[in-house]
This record gives structure tokens, sequence and C-alpha cells, in this order.
């Protein structure tokens, strides 16, 4: 009887265990951006990148990989002013505005520049960023999308710019060096 009780406790044991390992969440795929905006911590602990982490805006909150294969975290990006570009390799919008995208970022140092490449298999990522000469810009590998809808992101070539304060204006291209230089302005007044 009592070898019974045993075997009986072990298979609910084994049966509670079973079902819990069944429902654990399971991994994201490799280049799919994964909200951390929970794992944030509610207070700062301490070091600079804790801090930043917990005060980042919650459309910085994401991890994904650069098309360098690099994982890359929103977070980084706090406190900074950012313009993220979102395009297509195949998308005649985009490759209008990379020329005006490169001269920008070389000449607005204190911005930091970010392509988000979706819709597209990252073979044609990094043929789009070699044939615009782009690779001096972290460009994002987002063919999943996460990125640009976390941001609300719906066309490509579009503008998203931040202020350090986390305020976000959206803008929809081609807009040309002068467009994209009134809203550069825009995002670096103080």
């Amino acid at each position: 009887m009592s070898n019974l009780r045993s075997a009986a406790a072990a298979m609910t044991t084994l049966t509670l265990l079973t079902t819990a390992c069944a429902t654990t969440p399971r991994d994201q795929p490799e280049h799919q951006a994964t909200d951390t905006s929970a794992s944030a911590p509610a207070t700062p602990t301490g070091s600079n990148e804790e801090t930043r982490k917990a005060t980042a805006p919650a459309a910085l909150r994401f991890t994904t990989r650069t098309l360098d294969g690099k994982t890359f975290q929103g977070e980084s990006l706090a406190g900074k002013p950012i313009a993220f570009w979102f395009w297509a390799p195949w998308c005649p919008k985009c490759l209008s505005d990379a020329p005006a995208v490169k001269a920008a970022a070389t000449q607005h140092k204190n911005v930091t520049f970010i392509g988000i490449a979706g819709l597209d298999t990252e073979t044609a990522m990094k043929e789009f960023v070699q044939r615009t000469g782009t690779s001096d810009l972290v460009h994002l590998s987002d063919a999943k999308g996460a990125v640009w809808t976390k941001l609300g992101v719906t066309e490509q070539s579009t503008f998203v710019f931040m202020k350090p304060d986390g305020t976000l204006e959206k803008a929809s291209g081609p807009l040309g060096q002068n467009g994209l230089e009134k809203h550069l302005r825009t995002l670096t007044a103080q």
C-alpha cells in the first residue's frame, strides 16, 4: 500500500511538472523585436543603464537585431534626440529619401539616426544599405514589423522623430533634404 501511495505521489508530481513546463512562454524568434516594458524596473537601482531603462519611454522598450547581427536595445537611446527612418528595400520613396538621410546624419551629429528596415528579406535589406551608401547608420532588421507596430508606423518611407523627453512626431516621406531639415530643427530646438 505504501508503494502504491509513493507511486501515486510521484505521478502527481510528474504531471504537475509537465503541466507547468508546457505553460512557459517560448523564446522569441531571433529577429523579432520583443517588448521589454514589463521587465523595466519600477524604480532606478543605481546604475546609469538601469536608470535609463527605467525611465525610457514605452516606445523604446524593445530588443531586436541590427542588420549586422548585433543585439540592439531600444532603451539605449533614452534621453537622446532620435530620427527613426522606416524603409523597405523595394520602396522608391525610401530610395529617394536615402541621400537626404545620409546627408542629415553627417550634418546633425547630435541626432541619433536609426534605419528600421522591414517588409522584405535581410539580404534585400543589406543590398539596399549598400546601394544607398547608408551603412554609417545603424539599421535594424524588422522583417516581422514589430518595431514598426510599436511606433505606430503603417507605411514606408516614414520618419518618427523622438525628442529626449520621449515626445514623438511622425512624418511620411519622401521628405527630401528640406523637409528632413525642417523636422530636425524642430527635434533639436531647446
